[in-house]
């Protein structure tokens, strides 16, 4: 009689929503001062001293925003938090603390759950900030997570999607394009799976697209390198949308337009390569795809000696009067208005 030698999961239903709750939380250490009390009692409680509160939340749903065909546990909740840390750091704060509240179905084991908090630990631990708290529910729909972040910055810190002025610089930090490629990577062989189970994914040389997609990071260190530099963005937005949406979102807060150039925006070289292998325009997934979690900002041209040349950003056009429209120049001269198709979850 051949030995099984498979590992019994352990049922929710076993432990309880309590249970629960200790078992996923006994190992996150607080790392503010100004966290008072995290997990354990009816309220977290939260120190609020010289420095604005800032708060954000984002909901992620199986279907929706992800898919555990080929998403791992541990990067689900790694993104979770890096995704909401994102917009803190998009009004120039610090995050602080986050609350974590997720609604599972009956297919979950403890172990599943265990390695969806591992990723949560793991980003907590990357960031700096201390889980105070958050809920467990029932769920019909497979996996539901609700991740809110708070973060501080003093008053005179904050920066909004509303200060844009005419002539600053345009900027944006990182790369574009590589989530939307690695996420059409990843469809694509879904389908070939879902065909033959059988044969083997073709990642070959697309680790960067793939982990752009699986495993973003919020750009903290893009908002430490502005404050080494001396230099406060006017406006600033997180590029969770498609750099054109975003883009149109500060024009429209801002009552100004904009003028980018498609030959400065910066797109690594493996989404080039995995772009033309699937016959997409490396620019349009740039302007586009949506969920690089980079920041998109502007600053006054008087920084212009400060900004040039950083090697965490790029400055990829200006701003122009108000009527004078959102524009990408492409490479031969010719102007394109900017049209937002970036993701938009009611039109799916």
């Amino acid at each position: 009689m051949e030995e099984n030698n498979e590992k019994k999961l352990t049922e929710l239903s076993q432990l309880g929503e309590f249970g629960l709750i200790d078992r996923i939380t006994k190992d996150f250490e607080i790392k503010n001062d100004s966290t008072i009390f995290g997990v354990g009692d009816d309220a977290a409680v939260v120190s609020q001293r010289e420095c604005e509160l800032l708060i954000t939340t984002d909901l992620l749903i199986e279907g929706i925003h992800f898919d555990l065909t080929y998403t791992p546990l541990k990067h689900l909740g790694y993104k979770a938090v890096a995704v909401n840390l994102s917009d803190v750091y998009a009004m120039n704060g610090t995050p602080k603390q986050i609350t974590v509240s997720i609604g599972l179905s009956s297919r979950f084991s403890l172990e599943a759950i265990e390695e969806l908090y591992a990723g949560i630990k793991l980003a907590c631990n990357r960031y700096g900030v201390d889980l105070i708290g958050g809920d467990t529910s029932s769920s019909q729909k497979g996996l539901i997570i609700s991740v809110t972040a708070l973060g501080e910055a003093k008053k005179e810190d904050i920066v909004y999607r509303h200060g844009a002025r005419e002539n600053d610089l345009i900027c944006v930090s990182g790369d574009l394009g590589g989530a939307f490629i690695g996420l059409q990577l990843l469809e694509r062989e879904k389908l070939v799976f879902m065909g033959n189970p059988k044969v083997q994914p073709k990642f070959e040389e697309r680790d960067y697209v793939l982990e752009r997609q699986l495993k973003p990071e919020a750009r903290g260190d893009v908002i430490a390198e502005l404050k080494k530099l001396g230099v406060k963005p006017t406006a600033m937005i997180d590029i969770s949308d498609g750099l054109s949406s975003e883009l149109l979102h500060i024009c429209e807060r801002s009552q100004i337009g904009c003028q980018v150039y498609e030959e400065r925006l910066p797109i690594d070289v493996q989404t080039i390569e995995a772009s033309e292998e699937m016959n997409y325009d490396p620019t349009i997934c740039a302007m586009n795809g949506g969920e690089d979690y980079e920041l998109l900002f502007t600053v006054s041209i008087a920084d212009f000696e400060k900004v040039k040349g950083n090697k965490l950003f790029s400055i990829i056009g200006h701003i122009t009067a108000y009527g004078s429209g959102a524009n990408l120049i492409s490479r031969d001269g010719t102007s394109v208005p900017i049209i937002a198709q970036g993701w938009n979850s009611f039109a799916q």
